[in-house]
């Protein structure tokens, strides 16, 4: 099963990525960006990482230049999930290398999809 690290200061964020895409993932949620950087350097490699902008600690550019600049999580995709809706926050992401922005309040079922674009899991995607 692949495993994805979420990141949110909002508990009750951790606890829908947690419930819903428990279904399909093994989910880790994270307060922020400090903790997740620390649980990753204990060895812990996800699939793909779906991270909050603002919290405390490390927010979310914080996390993302840490994360990109080590040789070891360099490559491990990206979603960012947040309520900034600026494009030009966007933009500063997507020339970061995070593979997708999605904007709170999200669609559970929209965010599924994305994933499993991420991960190539198209065959996956159900046809409703």
């Amino acid at each position: 099963m692949k495993k994805i690290l979420a990141i949110d200061d909002e508990a009750t964020i951790r606890k829908l990525l947690t419930v819903y895409l428990g279904k399909h993932y093994k989910v880790t949620a994270m307060p922020d960006g400090l903790e997740a950087l620390k649980w990753m350097q204990e060895g812990n490699l996800p699939d793909l990482i779906i991270c909050d902008i603002q919290m405390p600690n490390m927010n979310g550019y914080e996390f993302v230049e840490n994360i990109r600049s080590s040789g070891l999580f360099k490559d491990i995709p990206l979603l960012m999930l947040s309520g900034e809706e600026e494009s030009s926050t966007r933009i500063k992401f997507y020339k970061m290398k995070v593979k997708n922005f999605i904007t709170k309040p999200f669609n559970p079922e929209e965010l599924l999809v994305l994933i499993k674009l991420i991960l190539n899991e198209e065959d996956e995607i159900e046809n409703d």
